[in-house]
Protein backbone atom coordinates (compact mmCIF):
# COMPACT_ATOMS: atom_id res chain seq x y z
CA UNK A 1 0.00 0.00 0.00
CA UNK A 2 1.26 3.53 -0.69
CA UNK A 3 3.31 4.93 2.17
CA UNK A 4 3.31 1.64 4.07
CA UNK A 5 6.23 1.30 6.50
CA UNK A 6 6.73 -2.18 5.09
CA UNK A 7 8.16 -0.87 1.82
CA UNK A 8 8.99 2.82 1.85
CA UNK A 9 9.95 5.99 3.67
CA UNK A 10 8.32 9.12 2.35
CA UNK A 11 8.29 12.84 3.07
CA UNK A 12 5.32 12.21 5.37
CA UNK A 13 6.87 9.40 7.44
CA UNK A 14 6.56 10.16 11.16
CA UNK A 15 9.28 9.35 13.70
CA UNK A 16 9.42 7.85 17.19
CA UNK A 17 12.64 7.03 19.00
CA UNK A 18 14.37 5.73 22.09
CA UNK A 19 17.05 7.78 23.86
CA UNK A 20 19.61 6.08 26.07
CA UNK A 21 23.29 6.10 27.03
CA UNK A 22 24.31 3.51 26.01
CA UNK A 23 21.59 2.45 23.59
CA UNK A 24 23.22 0.11 21.06
CA UNK A 25 21.89 -2.92 22.96
CA UNK A 26 18.27 -1.78 22.67
CA UNK A 27 15.68 -4.12 21.17
CA UNK A 28 13.04 -1.37 21.20
CA UNK A 29 13.39 -0.60 17.45
CA UNK A 30 12.61 -4.23 16.58
CA UNK A 31 9.69 -4.23 19.03
CA UNK A 32 8.13 -0.94 18.00
CA UNK A 33 8.67 -1.20 14.24
CA UNK A 34 6.91 -4.57 14.26
CA UNK A 35 3.92 -2.95 15.96
CA UNK A 36 4.01 0.02 13.58
CA UNK A 37 3.97 -2.26 10.53
CA UNK A 38 1.11 -4.33 11.96
CA UNK A 39 -0.93 -1.16 12.53
CA UNK A 40 -0.13 -0.03 8.96
CA UNK A 41 1.27 3.31 10.09
CA UNK A 42 3.67 5.38 8.00
CA UNK A 43 5.97 5.74 11.02
CA UNK A 44 9.52 4.65 11.88
CA UNK A 45 11.15 4.04 15.26
CA UNK A 46 14.86 4.78 15.73
CA UNK A 47 17.43 4.65 18.53
CA UNK A 48 19.80 7.46 19.53
CA UNK A 49 22.65 7.52 22.01
CA UNK A 50 22.06 10.71 24.00
CA UNK A 51 24.38 11.77 26.80
CA UNK A 52 22.52 12.90 29.94
CA UNK A 53 23.98 16.39 29.55
CA UNK A 54 22.27 16.62 26.15
CA UNK A 55 18.89 15.16 27.09
CA UNK A 56 16.97 18.44 27.37
CA UNK A 57 18.28 19.60 24.01
CA UNK A 58 17.53 16.24 22.40
CA UNK A 59 13.92 16.32 23.64
CA UNK A 60 13.50 19.88 22.34
CA UNK A 61 14.92 18.80 19.00
CA UNK A 62 12.43 15.95 18.66
CA UNK A 63 9.65 18.36 19.63
CA UNK A 64 10.74 20.84 16.95
CA UNK A 65 10.88 18.07 14.34
CA UNK A 66 7.38 16.88 15.29
CA UNK A 67 8.31 13.42 16.47
CA UNK A 68 5.34 11.38 17.66
CA UNK A 69 6.97 10.14 20.84
CA UNK A 70 10.04 9.00 22.72
CA UNK A 71 11.01 6.15 24.99
CA UNK A 72 13.70 6.83 27.58
CA UNK A 73 16.04 4.25 29.01
CA UNK A 74 19.10 4.34 31.29
CA UNK A 75 20.01 6.92 32.58
CA UNK A 76 17.27 9.33 31.53
CA UNK A 77 14.08 8.36 33.38
CA UNK A 78 14.53 10.56 36.43
CA UNK A 79 16.06 13.44 34.46
CA UNK A 80 13.10 13.54 32.08
CA UNK A 81 10.66 14.00 34.95
CA UNK A 82 11.77 17.63 35.23
CA UNK A 83 11.96 18.24 31.48
CA UNK A 84 8.41 17.65 30.22
CA UNK A 85 5.59 20.18 30.08
CA UNK A 86 2.94 17.90 31.58
CA UNK A 87 2.95 14.72 33.64
CA UNK A 88 0.46 11.88 33.34
CA UNK A 89 -0.81 10.38 36.59
CA UNK A 90 1.43 7.35 36.02
CA UNK A 91 4.54 9.54 35.95
CA UNK A 92 3.43 11.54 38.99
CA UNK A 93 2.68 8.37 40.94
CA UNK A 94 6.00 6.64 40.25
CA UNK A 95 8.19 9.72 39.95
CA UNK A 96 9.89 8.84 36.66
CA UNK A 97 9.25 9.24 32.93
CA UNK A 98 10.09 6.53 30.40
CA UNK A 99 7.64 7.58 27.67
CA UNK A 100 7.02 10.99 26.16
CA UNK A 101 4.11 11.86 23.89
CA UNK A 102 4.33 14.99 21.75
CA UNK A 103 0.94 16.65 21.65
CA UNK A 104 -0.80 19.35 19.61
CA UNK A 105 -4.26 20.86 19.77
CA UNK A 106 -7.12 19.60 17.62
CA UNK A 107 -9.96 21.73 16.21
CA UNK A 108 -11.71 21.67 19.58
CA UNK A 109 -8.60 22.89 21.37
CA UNK A 110 -7.94 19.53 23.06
CA UNK A 111 -4.39 18.28 23.44
CA UNK A 112 -3.95 15.06 21.45
CA UNK A 113 -1.06 12.96 20.15
CA UNK A 114 0.67 14.43 17.09
CA UNK A 115 -0.06 11.07 15.52
CA UNK A 116 -3.72 12.09 15.37
CA UNK A 117 -2.94 15.41 13.67
CA UNK A 118 -1.88 16.17 10.09
CA UNK A 119 1.82 15.89 9.27
CA UNK A 120 1.83 19.60 8.38
CA UNK A 121 0.33 20.66 11.74
CA UNK A 122 1.72 24.10 12.66
CA UNK A 123 0.23 24.80 16.10
CA UNK A 124 1.77 24.65 19.55
CA UNK A 125 3.42 21.39 20.62
CA UNK A 126 3.89 20.22 24.20
CA UNK A 127 5.54 17.23 25.85
CA UNK A 128 3.67 14.89 28.17
CA UNK A 129 5.49 12.33 30.30
CA UNK A 130 4.22 8.85 31.20
CA UNK A 131 5.55 5.86 33.10
CA UNK A 132 4.84 2.45 31.58
CA UNK A 133 7.63 0.62 33.45
CA UNK A 134 5.84 0.17 36.76
CA UNK A 135 2.96 -1.94 35.51
CA UNK A 136 5.28 -3.76 33.08
CA UNK A 137 7.60 -5.10 35.78
CA UNK A 138 4.70 -6.41 37.85
CA UNK A 139 3.12 -8.10 34.84
CA UNK A 140 6.41 -9.67 33.80
CA UNK A 141 7.20 -10.98 37.28
CA UNK A 142 3.78 -12.60 37.46
CA UNK A 143 3.79 -14.06 33.94
CA UNK A 144 7.45 -15.00 33.49
CA UNK A 145 8.21 -16.21 37.02
CA UNK A 146 4.72 -17.07 38.28
CA UNK A 147 5.48 -14.81 41.22
CA UNK A 148 2.90 -14.24 43.94
CA UNK A 149 3.64 -10.67 44.96
CA UNK A 150 1.23 -10.12 47.82
CA UNK A 151 3.01 -11.09 51.00
CA UNK A 152 6.30 -11.80 49.22
CA UNK A 153 9.77 -10.94 50.49
CA UNK A 154 11.97 -9.20 47.91
CA UNK A 155 15.65 -8.32 47.67
CA UNK A 156 15.97 -5.53 45.12
CA UNK A 157 19.39 -4.66 43.72
CA UNK A 158 19.52 -1.03 42.63
CA UNK A 159 17.69 2.03 43.91
CA UNK A 160 18.14 4.30 40.89
CA UNK A 161 15.41 5.17 38.39
CA UNK A 162 14.31 1.63 37.50
CA UNK A 163 14.89 0.25 40.99
CA UNK A 164 12.98 3.01 42.71
CA UNK A 165 9.95 2.58 40.42
CA UNK A 166 10.03 -1.20 40.86
CA UNK A 167 10.25 -0.86 44.65
CA UNK A 168 7.30 1.50 44.86
CA UNK A 169 5.20 -0.60 42.48
CA UNK A 170 5.95 -3.80 44.40
CA UNK A 171 5.02 -2.03 47.62
CA UNK A 172 1.72 -1.05 46.03
CA UNK A 173 1.15 -4.73 45.23
CA UNK A 174 1.37 -5.57 48.94
CA UNK A 175 4.70 -7.34 49.26
CA UNK A 176 5.60 -8.10 52.85
CA UNK A 177 9.12 -6.72 52.78
CA UNK A 178 11.64 -5.12 50.43
CA UNK A 179 15.36 -5.11 51.11
CA UNK A 180 16.94 -2.33 49.05
CA UNK A 181 20.58 -2.75 48.06
CA UNK A 182 22.45 0.04 46.32
CA UNK A 183 26.11 0.97 45.87
CA UNK A 184 25.33 4.42 47.27
CA UNK A 185 23.44 3.49 50.43
CA UNK A 186 21.82 6.91 50.78
CA UNK A 187 19.77 6.23 47.66
CA UNK A 188 18.48 2.99 49.15
CA UNK A 189 17.64 4.78 52.38
CA UNK A 190 15.75 7.47 50.45
CA UNK A 191 13.60 4.84 48.71
CA UNK A 192 13.17 3.00 52.01
CA UNK A 193 11.80 6.16 53.62
CA UNK A 194 9.53 6.86 50.65
CA UNK A 195 8.00 3.39 50.92
CA UNK A 196 7.59 3.66 54.68
CA UNK A 197 5.73 6.92 54.27
CA UNK A 198 3.46 5.81 51.43
CA UNK A 199 3.07 2.10 52.21
CA UNK A 200 3.52 1.77 55.99
CA UNK A 201 2.48 -1.89 56.01
CA UNK A 202 5.52 -2.82 53.90
CA UNK A 203 8.75 -3.53 55.78
CA UNK A 204 11.27 -1.56 53.69
CA UNK A 205 14.90 -1.65 54.77
CA UNK A 206 18.22 -0.67 53.19
CA UNK A 207 20.72 -3.51 52.96
CA UNK A 208 20.74 -7.29 52.62
CA UNK A 209 18.51 -9.37 54.91
CA UNK A 210 20.26 -10.96 57.87
CA UNK A 211 18.61 -14.33 57.28
CA UNK A 212 19.78 -14.43 53.61
CA UNK A 213 16.36 -15.49 52.42
CA UNK A 214 13.85 -13.96 49.99
CA UNK A 215 11.07 -15.10 47.71
CA UNK A 216 12.30 -12.94 44.84
CA UNK A 217 15.74 -11.53 43.99
CA UNK A 218 15.53 -8.75 41.42
CA UNK A 219 18.35 -6.91 39.63
CA UNK A 220 17.42 -3.36 38.63
CA UNK A 221 21.00 -2.19 38.06
CA UNK A 222 22.77 -1.98 34.69
CA UNK A 223 25.52 -4.36 35.86
CA UNK A 224 25.67 -7.21 33.37
CA UNK A 225 24.91 -5.05 30.38
CA UNK A 226 28.58 -4.87 29.38
CA UNK A 227 31.20 -7.61 29.18
CA UNK A 228 33.34 -7.66 32.27
CA UNK A 229 30.78 -6.02 34.55
CA UNK A 230 30.95 -6.99 38.18
CA UNK A 231 28.03 -8.97 39.58
CA UNK A 232 25.23 -6.83 41.01
CA UNK A 233 25.04 -9.31 43.91
CA UNK A 234 27.55 -9.48 46.75
CA UNK A 235 27.39 -13.18 47.57
CA UNK A 236 29.35 -12.64 50.76
CA UNK A 237 26.24 -10.79 51.97
CA UNK A 238 23.47 -12.76 50.24
CA UNK A 239 23.80 -16.09 48.49
CA UNK A 240 21.97 -16.59 45.22
CA UNK A 241 20.76 -19.85 46.80
CA UNK A 242 18.60 -17.73 49.11
CA UNK A 243 15.95 -16.93 46.49
CA UNK A 244 13.93 -19.44 44.44
CA UNK A 245 12.93 -16.81 41.84
CA UNK A 246 15.49 -14.48 40.25
CA UNK A 247 14.74 -11.70 37.77
CA UNK A 248 17.13 -9.47 35.85
CA UNK A 249 15.76 -6.37 34.12
CA UNK A 250 18.57 -6.69 31.56
CA UNK A 251 17.46 -8.62 28.47
CA UNK A 252 20.60 -8.36 26.34
CA UNK A 253 22.59 -10.48 26.87
CA UNK A 254 19.61 -12.80 27.21
CA UNK A 255 21.33 -14.50 30.14
CA UNK A 256 23.64 -12.33 32.20
CA UNK A 257 26.30 -13.97 34.39
CA UNK A 258 24.03 -13.09 37.33
CA UNK A 259 21.12 -15.04 35.82
CA UNK A 260 23.38 -17.92 34.78
CA UNK A 261 24.66 -18.19 38.34
CA UNK A 262 21.08 -18.22 39.66
CA UNK A 263 19.98 -20.87 37.15
CA UNK A 264 22.94 -23.07 38.03
CA UNK A 265 21.95 -22.72 41.68
CA UNK A 266 18.51 -24.09 40.83
CA UNK A 267 16.49 -20.87 40.83
CA UNK A 268 13.70 -20.13 38.40
CA UNK A 269 14.96 -17.22 36.29
CA UNK A 270 13.68 -14.63 33.84
CA UNK A 271 15.24 -11.68 32.04
CA UNK A 272 13.70 -8.29 31.32
CA UNK A 273 12.23 -9.14 27.92
CA UNK A 274 8.70 -9.29 29.30
CA UNK A 275 9.13 -5.93 31.01
CA UNK A 276 10.37 -4.42 27.73
CA UNK A 277 7.43 -5.92 25.86
CA UNK A 278 4.76 -4.55 28.16
CA UNK A 279 6.25 -1.10 28.66
CA UNK A 280 6.68 -0.87 24.88
CA UNK A 281 3.18 -1.98 23.95
CA UNK A 282 1.77 0.51 26.45
CA UNK A 283 3.89 3.27 24.91
CA UNK A 284 2.63 2.45 21.41
CA UNK A 285 -0.94 2.65 22.68
CA UNK A 286 -0.20 6.04 24.26
CA UNK A 287 1.10 7.37 20.94
CA UNK A 288 -1.54 5.83 18.67
CA UNK A 289 -4.69 5.59 20.79
CA UNK A 290 -5.04 2.05 19.41
CA UNK A 291 -4.63 -1.43 20.86
CA UNK A 292 -1.08 -2.67 20.35
CA UNK A 293 -0.52 -5.98 18.52
CA UNK A 294 1.11 -7.65 21.53
CA UNK A 295 1.79 -11.07 20.01
CA UNK A 296 3.32 -9.59 16.85
CA UNK A 297 5.58 -7.43 19.00
CA UNK A 298 6.44 -10.35 21.30
CA UNK A 299 7.51 -12.45 18.30
CA UNK A 300 9.67 -9.62 16.97
CA UNK A 301 11.38 -9.27 20.35
CA UNK A 302 12.10 -12.97 20.66
CA UNK A 303 13.57 -13.04 17.16
CA UNK A 304 15.73 -10.01 17.92
CA UNK A 305 17.06 -11.28 21.25
CA UNK A 306 16.96 -15.08 20.88
CA UNK A 307 17.08 -15.42 17.09
CA UNK A 308 13.89 -17.49 16.93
Amino acid sequence: MPGSPANSISATTRICAVYGHPVKHSASPALQNAGIVALELNWRYLAFDVHPDDLAEAIRGAQAMKYIGLNLTVPHKLLAYELVDELDESARTWGAVNTIRFEGQDDAGEWVSLGELPVDYEGDIRTKGFNTDADAIVRSLCEDLGAELKGATVVLLGAGGAGRVAALRLAAEGVKSIRLVNRTESKAVAVQNEIRETYPDVNATAGYPDDQKADILLNATSLGLKDGDASPLDESRFSVNGAPKVYDMIYRPAETPFLARAREAGAQTANGLGMLLYQGTAALEIWTGRIAPVEVMRAALRKEVYGN
